[in-house]
């Protein structure tokens, strides 16, 4: 199972997928070249929904749809660390009814 971290530290941000890090998917779209962040509602936090749901869900179209609500829901929500499941991020979506 996959499981999705980040976070802040003295060298900046930290976001990876199973210790490795995530990709930003801006072959899908570039929401901010400023890559990602969290916390707060905006294209950053963006930027990192749309690549946690183009990994999770493994369809662009899909991760493009959702992320929005994704990141209003979640990712704005995040603590300086935070830490998520393949199924957190599969219930999250449930919760929301993107899925």
């Amino acid at each position: 199972m996959k499981t999705y971290r980040g976070d802040r530290t003295l060298d900046g941000l930290d976001v990876t997928v199973d210790g490795t890090p995530l990709d930003p998917r801006f072959d899908i779209k570039t929401i901010s070249e400023n890559g990602f962040e969290w916390s707060y509602e905006g294209p950053e936090p963006a930027q990192l929904a749309l690549a946690i749901l183009a990994d999770h869900l493994g369809d662009a179209s899909a991760a493009l749809t959702h992320h929005e609500t994704f990141m209003q829901a979640i990712v704005a929500n995040f603590n300086n660390e935070w830490e998520m499941s393949e199924e957190d991020v599969g219930a999250a979506l449930a919760n929301l009814g993107c899925v």
